[in-house]
């Protein structure tokens, strides 16, 4: 390690972060005011996560400032830093580094300017607040006193390293969201709170069908503008009520040609099993061959699959858009405003510089949902009202039938068990559209109504996201276990019926689902409780301190003892499906308790889940453990509150949500047709941090997505017996399995 010659502490090492090495200029992120204040420039959105409250406590202890003082800035083009979208749980890996690193940098400057002043050297002394102090504190400069002073347009260095996590007084503990005391109070926090003078507003008329061509207008109100490009139509009115009344009149009397080409919502498994598809491997540790049957008493196979998921956020996508004197000025709640921006200039044909995005938080976001495609089609509307302001929001049909659906997978497992039930070889193959849709990704610009213009741009496509980069169907696709010899494969299926892209936790969902439900089927194989059995095929410390917490918490000690020992005869045994318990098992009625575990990507933080149903006329979740390592935890409350949303949607992911389609049309455009779990219905959860303080800090947003659908299934199996392998876990779905 180097040193710092003002400072005197050492040097980062490996070089800057690399989002701060893209946006090297101090200013950039960091901004101290004469005011008392710290502004703070992230490039990384806030979705509901709690990133800006997070970023905020890692840039006060930095700083040696009270939180309080604290101002996030709003992300925008191009007054913030370019860090890419804000996805895959990174905002507090790749964000968090760069504000530590900005941070600790100003102080140092700050440091060395009151050094100056004070006539002492930086190393002697002291910051408290803002405050910089000599010994005694006889004497003392504030950062706002030398804010004129010091410059902070000038390139990072990597030459301070910032200090050791959890040494501050700010983060490592529970911090109140700093954006929710307005939300509470109703003050306007969402895009759909915006209001600009002179506004207009907007509506888009759909065609019924998801791939059809505009052939007549119909007629609706006078009120309305009627915009038309190519089978792109839309209404712009004065009234936002007399823009529904107009675009719902030309719902009923506009007629378009259909295309067709949907599978219906029950072949999709088969579709995605019979479709052309690209395959990478993953893993190959040479399967074929005698050397690897040697010693396999017992083979299993098991194929899984989930339907098309929607986001289904409860308030559809809205955007605000302006053109004026050829410039384009956006309000919208994209995950990438600078990757937008870019995509805007180039469907618009103008110069970058000459469109402006700002990030204004929507009512749900979990991944790429409609804000890119709601700015999109507001700025297509309001290139027919230059000087005004057009805001559109989007119908709950639009939200839940056009926004890009999560891919619907399938994921098909074999293994082979040796005598005392371990897994000596484990093949794996799953099959998904790609999750890499967003503006701009695989060369297309990914926008809805993009293809639908007079001047077509290329339709929208998801390329698959490689393993190395996170993964989209690949991610979760390698266990953790020690399986023996493997063989693992994603196969990419380029042909999309409907349209597909990132969807909280990608292909983690699905393949954590049918991993952890397939490891707890070679535990029923292997006579073995599953929580032993995941135990004994994992090497990784961290792995097995999560599942010991989430079973001690949730009680599941001592329920080995209800499972079958091993005998002769035991590879024999089937593990289901069917109507009774599996041979040797205990019932507790019909409650059951399920477990299962992921680390997420492999890469990020660990959680296990244990999950406690009921299974009468219908399957309900009464309880849910997670316990979670997400390294030094900077918030644990915000960790415990995106844990907690994580395993509520997961379980409506599992008990109720699938896209619905015929030959033609989306047919899950409602509540009603688009299910998602309840208040009355919502589990209580209980979430336990398993504090590793010493370790980078690590994402906590998605890593409850797939074990949580993998130990409710479990649990259902515990329960009555039955394997469901094909979500969601619906009374039809339940029953189909018995049937079996």
């Amino acid at each position: 390690m180097g040193t710092d010659l003002a400072g005197g502490e050492p040097a980062l090492e490996g070089g800057l972060p690399e989002n701060l090495r893209r946006n090297p200029l101090l200013s950039t992120w960091l901004r101290i005011g004469g005011d008392g204040t710290v502004r703070v420039c992230a490039g990384k959105v806030e979705l509901g996560q709690g990133i800006r409250t997070a970023l905020a406590q890692l840039a006060a202890d930095e700083l040696d400032v009270a939180i309080g003082r604290v101002e996030m800035a709003e992300v925008a083009t191009p007054a913030s830093p370019d860090e890419g979208h804000t996805a895959g749980s990174k905002s507090i890996q790749d964000s968090g580094a760069a504000i530590r690193q900005v941070c600790a940098e100003a102080r140092q400057l700050f440091l060395a300017a009151a050094a100056e002043r004070l006539g002492l050297p930086a190393c002697e002394l002291t910051v408290s607040d803002g405050e910089i102090s000599v010994p005694g504190g006889s004497a003392s400069v504030s950062y706002w006193q030398l804010a004129q002073a010091v410059s902070l347009d000038r390139p990072a260095t990597g030459a301070v390293a910032p200090r050791p996590l959890g040494s501050g007084r700010v983060a490592g503990q529970s911090a109140p969201r700093i954006e929710l005391r307005d939300m509470l109070l109703g003050r306007p926090s969402f895009v759909h709170d915006l209001h600009l003078p002179g506004m207009l507003h907007g509506r888009i008329v759909r065609s019924p069908y998801a791939h059809a061509r505009l052939l007549h207008i119909g007629t609706c109100l006078s009120q309305a503008r009627v915009v038309r490009d190519g089978s792109f139509l839309g209404v712009i009115c004065a009234r936002e009520e007399h823009a529904v009344k107009a675009r719902n009149q030309l719902m009923e009397t506009t007629t378009w040609e259909c295309s067709g080409g949907l599978p219906r919502s029950q072949d999709v498994a088969q579709f995605l099993l019979k479709a052309p598809s690209v395959e990478d491997r993953l893993v190959v540790d040479h399967l074929a061959g005698d050397s690897v049957r040697a010693g396999v008493v017992r083979t299993h196979h098991a194929t899984y699959s989930r339907p098309f998921l929607a986001h289904a956020s409860i308030g559809p996508s809205c955007a605000v858009a302006c053109w004026r004197d050829g410039q384009l000025e956006v309000w919208c709640a994209s995950q990438g405003v600078y990757a937008l921006r870019s995509v805007l200039a180039e469907c618009f044909s103008v110069a970058e510089s000459n469109v402006v995005v700002h990030h204004i938080p929507g009512s749900g976001c979990y991944g790429h949902n409609g804000a890119d495609d709601v700015a999109y089609e507001a700025a297509l509307l309001a290139r027919e009202a230059p000087g005004t302001p057009v805001r559109l929001q989007w119908m709950r049909d639009d939200e839940l039938g056009r926004a890009p659906f999560g891919p619907a997978m399938v994921a098909v497992a074999s293994a082979g068990l040796g005598a005392d039930g371990d897994v000596l070889s484990f093949g794996y193959d799953v099959y998904g559209n790609g999750s890499g849709g967003r503006p701009g990704e695989g060369g297309s610009p990914n926008l809805h109504a993009a293809s639908r213009l007079a001047g077509p741009l290329a339709p929208p496509v998801a390329v698959d996201i490689p393993v190395e980069a996170g993964g989209g169907t690949s991610r979760n696709a390698i266990p953790l276990y020690r399986l023996g010899r493997r063989r693992i494969s994603s196969h990419w299926v380029s042909e999309m019926p409907v349209r597909t892209s990132a969807l909280r936790s990608l292909g983690a969902f699905c393949n954590v689902f049918a991993i952890e439900s397939f490891m707890d089927e070679l535990a029923a194989l292997a006579g073995a409780d599953p929580l032993e059995y995941r135990l004994r095929h994992l090497d990784d410390a961290r792995a097995a301190a999560v599942l010991r917490a989430a079973a001690d918490s949730a009680g599941w000690s001592g329920r080995g003892s209800g499972w079958a020992d091993r005998g002769p005869g035991w590879a024999d045994r089937s593990p289901g499906p069917g109507p009774g318990p599996g041979p040797g098992r205990r019932r507790d009625g019909e409650r059951g308790m399920g477990i299962a575990f992921a680390r997420y990507k492999n890469t990020s933080g660990y959680c296990a889940i244990v999950a406690e149903v009921e299974a009468v006329e219908r399957l309900r979740v009464l309880r849910v453990t997670a316990a979670v390592d997400v390294g030094f935890a900077v918030n644990p409350d915000g960790i415990d509150n995106q844990v907690t949303g994580g395993v509520i949607q997961a379980a409506s992911w599992t008990l109720a949500e699938s896209v619905v389609t015929d030959e033609e049309r989306v047919l899950s455009t409602g509540w009603d047709s688009y299910p998602i779990l309840r208040f009355a219905e919502v589990p209580p959860v209980h979430v336990i941090i398993v504090r590793n303080d010493g370790e980078p800090p690590l994402g906590a947003g998605e890593i409850a997505q797939g074990p949580t659908a993998a130990a409710i299934t479990n649990a259902l199996y515990d329960a009555i017996g039955v394997r469901v392998r094909h979500l969601p876990l619906t009374q039809d779905q339940i029953v189909a399995a018995i049937e079996e």
